[in-house]
């Protein structure tokens, strides 16, 4: 083996060395696009669960009478606070702000 064969053959294993690098790379890209996914899904789960209990307040809201609505009030504005910051996280996650 001449030392040009030699060095060629050290360049293409450099190389390959570089593709697995890259390879590795690509699949930890991968998997962290995978969890930013997962954690969008379950920021959507938790402000559609604030949005069911929200309607449930609002649901109570109509079976109340004369001034007991505003010993309701406060949770009410609680939980419209709450799926309105859920929501802006599971937006966030979507890279979507509106």
């Amino acid at each position: 083996m001449s030392l040009k064969d030699a060095y060629r053959e050290k360049l293409e294993a450099q190389i390959e060395e570089q593709r697995a690098r890259l390879e590795l790379l690509k699949a930890k890209a991968k998997r962290a696009a995978a969890d930013v996914n997962i954690m969008a899904y379950e920021e959507i789960g938790d402000a559609a669960a604030k949005l069911d209990a929200l309607k449930g307040k609002l649901k109570e809201l109509g079976n109340v009478s004369g001034d007991a609505w505003q010993d309701m009030k406060g949770g009410i504005e609680k939980a419209w606070d709450d799926l309105t910051e859920s929501c802006k996280k599971a937006a966030r996650r979507f890279n979507d702000e509106r």
